[in-house]
């Protein structure tokens, strides 16, 4: 079990520092909402009904509305800042009979667990609790909430139960009351005779919860017969599928076949589904992408011998073809003698940067 909250029951002069834990849990069958189509899950946003815009929680204040429809909103800073005495005290106000309290007051349940070195104290109230056969009316918050509580001993554990103040419980107003029923007598013993037929002793373990009973016994049928498909893939914010990537590359090479490339979600095509659109072992794959797309960057030099064509135009035909034939290798002699003077000119600029990591010697 997970405290829930740490504190010190005030027992007059003494200080028990203990830890609360809830003594119930329930057992329902949990469900989700879901789309009755497609089995999605069904999401709730926040959204502020002036703006229409979605808010973050932490934006999320609290809101009192007057009488005249103003508003009074209140922020956690000003929550913090209220005088709640009893905030980590479970202050012993004073003793009382178990049967004075009716059950109807009572509210959750928890256990109370000696924190640290408390344990000698913690055993002391126990013992004069269950010496003195009554119970401790108390005062404790829990989340910002101030409450009643019952102080008694369960199986050498000091139990709190919290308590309804005694506005929150409601009257019956129910209009048989004011009425004059009558009850006969022959009725009334039948009655009384059933009772005390069956009368016995409480045991909580011999009763069932037969709905959930039920209920686990029909998801199990469903299960079996095969009645069952997997969670569909929630969308995110973006509109787009959040997988899980071992899932999403075995589903790629499932469509691949084991071999051809994949469009991956950037555009890029890949062999195995990878989120890059490289296969394993493949580096290079960019620089083979971008050799086989050179030659259509280059394409539009092709164009050169037929703009020389067009521009002699009024030149004989001779003349014309014999420019066109001269003018690659005119382009490619150019290209050449560029390439050698760069290659020179690295030289030459290789050169001084040799000489100048060397100091001369001076006599």
């Amino acid at each position: 079990m997970r405290s829930i909250w740490r504190g010190a029951v005030s027992f007059g002069l003494v200080s028990i520092a203990v830890k609360l834990y809830s003594a119930t849990e329930d057992h329902d069958v949990r469900f989700h909402q879901v789309h009755r189509t497609d089995g999605g899950r069904v999401k709730y946003k926040r959204i502020c009904s002036v703006d229409g815009e979605e808010i973050e929680y932490g934006d999320i204040a609290k809101g009192f509305e007057l009488p005249d429809g103003q508003l009074v909103i209140l922020t956690d800073a000003d929550l913090d800042e209220l005088p709640l005495g009893t905030r980590h005290e479970i202050e012993v106000l004073q003793f009382v009979d178990q049967e004075q309290i009716d059950p109807i007051h009572f509210e959750k349940t928890y256990y109370l667990e000696p924190d640290g070195v408390a344990t000698r104290p913690y055993v002391l109230l126990r013992t004069a609790l269950e010496n003195a056969g009554q119970v401790a009316i108390t005062k404790i918050a829990i989340r910002q909430r101030e409450s009643l509580a019952a102080l008694r001993v369960r199986e050498g554990v000091l139990v709190l139960h919290t308590m309804r103040w005694p506005d929150e419980i409601r009257r019956p107003g129910f209009a048989f009351l004011d009425e004059d029923v009558p009850v006969r007598p022959q009725e009334l013993q039948m009655a009384e005779s059933l009772i005390s037929t069956m009368a016995g002793d409480f045991d909580p373990g011999a009763f069932t919860d037969e709905y959930q009973a039920a209920m686990t016994a029909l998801l199990e049928a469903k299960q079996s017969g095969g009645e069952v498909r997997p969670a569909p893939e929630a969308a995110d914010a973006d509109g787009g599928a959040v997988v899980d990537l071992m899932s999403a590359l075995r589903r790629s090479v499932e469509r691949a076949g084991g071999t051809a490339p994949v469009r991956s979600d950037d555009g890029t095509a890949g062999a195995d589904g990878d989120i890059d659109g490289h296969t394993d072992g493949d580096t290079d794959g960019d620089d083979d992408a971008a050799a086989a797309s050179a030659p259509a960057k280059r394409a539009p030099a092709k164009k050169a011998p037929a703009k020389a064509a067009k521009t002699p135009a009024k030149a004989p035909a001779k003349k014309t073809a014999a420019a066109a034939a001269k003018a690659p290798a005119k382009k490619a002699a150019a290209d050449g003698d560029a390439g050698d003077k760069d290659a020179a000119d690295k030289d030459a600029a290789d050169k001084p940067a040799k000489r100048a990591a060397r100091p001369r010697k001076t006599a």
